[in-house]
């Protein structure tokens, strides 16, 4: 009889747990797994800001796969993936087919452009660590050639931020305080230095609490961000930013934009006729799809609601919950057992605004400042633990502050 075979697509938070828990969970004779990543790597979405505003070298925050999965039960390929046709069961990556069985997406999401004029071409994001590396990259140009030239031009030191959301935030965080250290670097005086965060709404930080949302912005704002409330971000162009404020257009020349302000699912399940909401996977309460049982959905990719049927934001948290599920879950269907229900996480809400200062809510307690830091680093080491036990949590874990 021939070995099921598992792939899981994706190494995020959810699908490297995923395959991790598997690796534990199933013998070498039950089943083939297979994991599918673009990078030889996984890393630490939550750690990326840090690595965007240069606080934290990229290599601290990736961890090799081969150094955390069981080569002997999960052969890993380094590929990207095309399509998925449902009815062959079979999934097209660049360089090859493979045929599965039982298929687990955590593909991730991609920076949402909303149609903005020049958004695609001009902005820049923060969704791996490539893209975080030319964030930090491009500034230091920019700032190497303000000192290089002889006619100053302001726009390459003006940062713009789009998006007040928790990534925005924390980056604006980090980026201040990181300001100084690259303006010692260059010979450029820190008062030359703007930073920008364009926010459409009225308040930054959606779904954090009044108090917590305050002390944020006092914080930003007392060390020298510009939060411009109520803009609406109309073209991205090379040298300038062009956004409206009750109806008013303004312009704010610069270099470097970085967009935060929207994501959307990975377009490659769009094509194969999955059931969607809100550009991402339905799920039942085990985490499989709605419309194809033999297809489990973890983390950004997987649409589901908590009691009251709101949806659940994506947080590396969910992901892992989920992802603990579905391979309990793999595991059952293999051995005709009942699958387990997959329980609304109760999200705390966290953003850090540097490397000592951070806003939080645990259950009903409000955290601030390096407290909130603290909590943070808490949770990134407790993850490095789940997913490589004592030798990974020493290896690339945050002992500060501890």
């Amino acid at each position: 009889m021939n070995k099921p075979h598992i792939v899981i697509l994706g190494a995020g938070y959810g699908g490297i747990m995923t395959a991790v828990k598997l690796q534990k969970k199933l013998r070498q004779h039950e089943a083939k797994i297979t994991l599918v990543h673009k990078y030889d790597y996984h890393f630490q979405t939550s750690c990326l800001h840090e690595n965007a505003a240069g606080t934290l070298h990229q290599d601290r925050s990736k961890i090799k796969i081969k150094d955390i999965i069981n080569r002997s039960k999960i052969n890993f390929i380094i590929d990207e993936v095309v399509s998925i046709k449902r009815e062959e069961k079979t999934i097209k990556l660049k360089n090859k087919e493979l045929h599965y069985d039982l298929l687990v997406i955590g593909l991730g999401y991609e920076p949402h452009t909303e149609g903005i004029p020049g958004l695609r071409e001009h902005a820049y994001s923060i969704t791996d660590i490539n893209s975080a590396r030319f964030v930090r990259e491009h500034m230091e140009y920019n700032f190497a050639c303000y000192a290089n030239d002889i006619k100053k031009d302001q726009s390459r030191l003006n940062i713009v931020i789009g998006g007040g959301g928790i990534l925005g935030v924390e980056f604006a965080g980090e980026l201040i305080n990181q300001i100084p250290v690259m303006c010692r670097e260059y010979d450029i005086e820190k008062i030359q230095v703007n930073l920008y965060m364009l926010e459409e709404n009225t308040s930054l930080l959606p779904g954090f609490d009044e108090n917590l949302v305050h002390y944020a912005v006092s914080s930003l704002q007392s060390r020298g961000v510009e939060i411009i409330h109520q803009a609406k971000l109309k073209e991205c162009q090379e040298d300038k930013v062009i956004y409206e404020v009750e109806g008013k257009e303004q312009t704010i020349p610069s270099h470097t934009f970085i967009w935060t302000g929207g994501v959307q699912a990975n377009p490659v399940f769009e094509k194969a006729g999955l059931s969607l909401k809100n550009k991402k996977i339905e799920v039942d309460s085990s985490m499989l799809a709605t419309k194809d049982d033999s297809i489990f959905v973890v983390g950004d990719c997987a649409y589901s609601t908590d009691e009251n049927g709101e949806e659940i934001l994506p947080t590396a948290k969910k992901a892992i919950e989920e992802a603990t599920v579905v391979a309990k879950n793999i595991s059952s269907l293999l051995h005709n057992k009942e699958l387990t229900s997959c329980q609304p996480v109760k999200q705390g809400m966290l953003a850090t605004l540097g490397r000592d200062d951070g806003v939080a809510r645990i259950q009903n307690r409000r955290v601030f400042g390096w407290k909130a830091a603290f909590v943070k680093r808490i949770s990134d080491n407790h993850y490095l633990y789940q997913l490589g036990g004592w030798n990974l949590l020493l290896k690339k874990g945050n002992f500060h502050l501890l």
